[in-house]
């Protein structure tokens, strides 16, 4: 069967996921927006990728960064980028479509796109765009923001209606579905968002990566990943005037736009030398990044509720460290972490209990262990990517896939 599976954010699990299915014996075009500030997985072509596997990065305008925070021209770039998405998938002719991560408007393309050919559209929810845009343009322009924002949850309603399936990454979503949109909770499949743990495996502190950067011996809080207006910077700043007097403690940023400027502008004002900015690193030598952290830190705004789940989450499980994160109680990251006893969780605006926090994974290296190992076996429970595509295949309306990878694939 011919897939396009489409990720504007060119997430590592995605095109795991899109690389299995190809291994399956379907054909497989995995879509993503090249111009994004974000951290990606591996989207260049593998040597034992099979052949009925392929990347394609679709144009985007190159300038989408800088206007990022400019709502009318980036609402223009993301339409032109989903009439790009629109003309593949009529040249293409997949018979399943599915969307992940994609801006409402981009998503009106890709939909009526899909449904001309006549094919499946599956919408994968990440996070609910048309609710953050609400909740934004309601701040920015109190008298009309309420009727734009309304504008786009009725587009992202119909979107809904017209799907034919929806998957959710958690069953948080599921009541807003039903209560905000009207769609009953039969059409939506919960799969949990997961990270790519055969491509990150348990790595030692001391690796080429950590030795080139000099994290080989310091002690790391390391945050990685998206760093933008759902997140507080702050945090991480705070986090290194605790530490600034103590030779042998690092706080390393890895991440690019608004939040990673402005750290590096007060990591200047304060003269702050172990604070650190690095611009996202290349996938292969990720689980070498992560291995460079003791503590491996996520933060997220209280408004985002369970409206998002940071990826990055995921992938800390996997690399074995322990996890600090500042987001709200009520999101599964937090509840994950508590559940399974892998690190340290306080609200966002809890200032106090972060650096308290901090202290206690720092002074008490028996527990940040403990927390670690827990963190990784969370990830090997959960993070099987064959019974995760299975019930992937299931939702695409796909036969039981045969992945048994010592033979070749039987071409669908």
């Amino acid at each position: 069967m011919r897939l396009f599976i489409h990720d504007y954010a060119g997430h590592p699990f995605a095109v795991e996921l899109s690389r299995l299915l190809a291994t399956a014996g379907h054909h497989v075009l995995h879509g993503y927006a090249g111009a994004l500030q974000t951290p990606r997985g591996d989207l260049a072509r593998r040597p034992h990728d099979p052949p009925t596997f392929s990347c394609r990065q679709i144009a985007m305008d190159p300038e989408y960064t800088q206007f990022k925070y400019n709502f009318w021209k980036r609402r223009n770039m993301e339409m032109a980028y989903g009439k790009e998405c629109a003309k593949i998938i009529r040249e293409w002719q997949p018979e399943v479509v599915l969307s992940a991560n994609t801006p409402t408007e981009t998503q009106e393309f890709l939909l009526l796109a899909t449904k001309d050919i006549g094919a499946r559209f599956v919408l994968w929810i990440q996070d609910f765009y048309s609710i953050a845009v609400d909740k934004l343009l309601r701040k920015k322009l109190p008298l009309i923001g309420r009727f734009i924002g309304g504008h786009y949850k009725r587009m992202e309603r119909s979107q809904f209606i017209s799907s034919n399936h929806i998957v959710t990454i958690t069953s948080d979503f599921i009541p807003i579905l039903e209560d905000e949109f009207g769609i009953p909770a039969t059409k939506v499949t919960t799969i949990p968002n997961w990270a790519p743990i055969e491509s990150l495996p348990v790595t030692p502190k001391q690796n080429p990566w950590s030795e080139e950067f000099g994290l080989d011996r310091p002690f790391v809080f390391l945050y990685s990943g998206t760093l933008g207006m759902k997140h507080n910077p702050d945090l991480l700043l705070q986090l290194a005037l605790q530490y600034r007097e103590l030779p042998d403690v690092r706080v390393l940023v890895i991440s690019e736009g608004i939040g990673a400027d402005w750290l590096l502008q007060k990591k200047h004002a304060h003269d702050l030398k172990n604070l650190h900015v690095l611009a996202y690193q290349p996938f292969p030598v990720l689980s070498q990044v992560m291995a460079a952290g003791d503590v491996l830190v996520a933060v997220l705004e209280a408004d985002s509720g369970v409206f998002s789940v940071p990826s990055k989450v995921l992938t800390y499980l996997c690399a074995q460290r322990c996890l600090l994160l500042a987001v709200p109680s009520v999101n599964l990251a937090a509840r994950i972490i508590k559940e399974n006893e892998a690190g340290l969780t306080v609200e966002p605006a809890d200032t106090a209990g972060f650096l308290a926090a901090a202290q206690e994974l720092f002074s008490n290296r028996a527990q940040a262990d403990a927390c670690a190992l827990r963190a990784r076996a969370y990830a090997e429970a959960h993070f099987g990517l064959e019974e995760i595509a299975q019930r992937f295949a299931s939702v695409l309306d796909l036969p039981p896939l045969a992945l048994d990878r010592t033979k070749e694939p039987a071409v669908c």
